[in-house]
């Protein structure tokens, strides 16, 4: 469908609107309500995707898995997130954030239970595709859905604290891990049970989501239902936000080719996209791949010691990079974090390159290896969640946030396919060579986007500068646009109008 955009003919409604009252709240009981619905979604999504790593140690003697199995079984989720996040990205902008939420959840369970139960390699992989398709549409809708609760000033450390709960994730998985395998129970039995405690988390993230009302600003803007919004917010909020009963409606839509299209909407894609593919493909390539990595360092320590030396490096590395990212990410800038994390983890990855004996000497490498850790999660990890949920127009947000999770997670995809391969045939250092050249990378295209730290959303972007408003209740169309339709009834909003993009230097 073309552009469409109604709004009151200054552009600013005479009393506040729900966007407006959300940008400036105090942060609340309710804000904090939104961070543990969403962030427990992405808890699980944490744990399923990264206990596979430990799970294929077992696995990988039990089923003789050769190189290639083995990244086809680490990978596959990664490959179904990339087309979750698209697919589920997409339709949160048609049908809602909410009806979205559950189904992902729902998709999560299906795919954790499936692969416990899995009775040979083929269906492992098929499971923990099912699996990845969750997972990838978890991403646009938990980032955006609480993106669009927060007020302007606290919404990067919202944002983040809900990406943080990956970092139970990190330590929980390890921790299951090391319970399973120390208490002796069989190894066949062990990397099932890792496998399908994925499904406990989901099960209470679908009960909790179907208590969350939709995004007010998702209602207000692309529905045009701003008095439902109000009334839903009044309600989840518990009265702390209080919209004006009779708060005008609008309509505000952005057609897929359009934004496909255009100059200012593709360097976002661009931006967002491009630091999340690098990112992840030496985050999660290290990350899912840490055993293997630990077992190359160290080829004479036992399964505990490695499982206990990797819950290490979260707890004491990883975790603080999670807080110290939603302590400060509002004050150092989202963009200015993302670029210096990128920064220290190039430093890192081309010290484990640059000197051998840090890839055969247990100390040092665990050392550097954690701290790349530290600044993966007080940095581009955190930030290239919360950026996509802020610097796209509202009507193609989580659109524009699945593309960029999906891309990221392709990023991902190939980085746990290629690191085995890699180390097999370059060895342990010419993975972290390959590695320091993406964080490099990552941190040119990262000033492809604005800064969006203490700024509104609808300023961030780019809605008020790129497109040309009308007004909502316009009778006679100026030349060159056209009305695509009416309102629904009982919006506010008598027609809604077709607007050139105007694109801005």
């Amino acid at each position: 469908m073309a552009d469409a955009v109604a709004v009151p003919p200054t552009g600013l409604a005479a009393t506040p609107s729900v966007t407006e009252l959300l940008d400036e709240a105090p942060t609340s009981r309710f804000h904090r309500r939104a961070v543990l619905i969403s962030g427990m979604g992405f808890f699980t999504d944490a744990y399923d995707l990264f206990i596979i790593g430990t799970a294929l140690v077992l696995l990988k003697d039990q089923w003789h898995l050769d190189a290639n199995q083995v990244s086809t079984v680490g990978s596959a989720t990664l490959l179904a997130a990339f087309i979750g996040a698209l697919v589920f990205g997409r339709i949160a902008d048609v049908a809602g954030r909410k009806r979205v939420y559950a189904v992902v959840a729902a998709v999560m369970i299906a795919g954790a239970v499936a692969s416990a139960f899995a009775p040979s390699y083929a269906w492992l992989v098929a499971s923990r595709f099912v699996l990845g398709l969750g997972i990838g549409g978890d991403y646009p809708v938990s980032a955006v859905l609480m993106s669009e609760y927060s007020n302007r000033n606290d919404r990067g450390r919202l944002v983040s604290l809900v990406f943080s709960m990956q970092a139970l994730g990190l330590v929980v998985g390890p921790l299951v891990g090391l319970t399973l395998v120390a208490s002796g129970i069989d190894h066949n039995v062990a990397w099932r049970l890792m496998l399908g405690l994925g499904a406990l988390p989901a099960a209470a993230v679908v009960y909790l989501r179907t208590r969350m009302p939709e995004s007010p600003r998702f209602e207000a803007r692309v529905r045009g239902e701003a008095a439902r919004a109000a009334q839903q917010l009044a309600l989840f909020s518990e009265g702390v936000v209080q919209a004006p009963a009779a708060a005008p409606g609008t309509v505000h839509r952005m057609g897929l080719a359009r934004f496909l299209t255009t100059g200012w909407t593709l360097r976002l894609i661009a931006g967002t996209a491009g630091a999340w593919f690098l990112v992840d493909y030496a985050y999660y390539g290290n990350t899912i791949s840490t055993p293997l990595i630990l077992k190359d360092v160290a080829p004479h320590a036992t399964l505990v010691a490695k499982l206990a030396w990797q819950l290490g490096i979260f707890t004491l590395f990883a975790v603080p990079g999670y807080v110290l990212a939603f302590s400060l990410m509002d004050r150092i800038g989202h963009r200015r974090l993302q670029a210096l994390g990128f920064v220290a983890m190039a430093l890192c990855f081309g010290s484990l390159w640059l000197v051998p004996s840090l890839t055969t000497t247990v100390g040092p490498f665990i050392a550097v290896y954690a701290l790349s850790y530290l600044f993966t999660e007080f940095g581009p990890n955190t930030t290239t969640f919360v950026l996509p949920s802020e610097v796209f127009p509202v009507s193609m947000r989580t659109t524009g946030h699945g593309i960029a999770a999906g891309i990221g997670k392709l990023g991902a995809f190939v980085g746990v396919f290629l690191f085995p391969i890699i180390s097999a045939h370059y060895h342990l250092r010419g993975s972290f060579l390959v590695a320091t050249a993406a964080a490099l990378a990552g941190v040119v295209v990262t000033f492809l986007l604005p800064e969006p730290s203490g700024r509104s959303l609808e300023e961030v972007s780019g809605e008020h500068r790129h497109l040309v408003v009308v007004p909502a209740v316009a009778q006679d169309q100026p030349a060159g646009q056209v009305a695509v339709g009416a309102a629904a009834p009982g919006t506010g909003v008598a027609a809604a109008v077709l607007a050139p993009v105007a694109e801005r230097a």
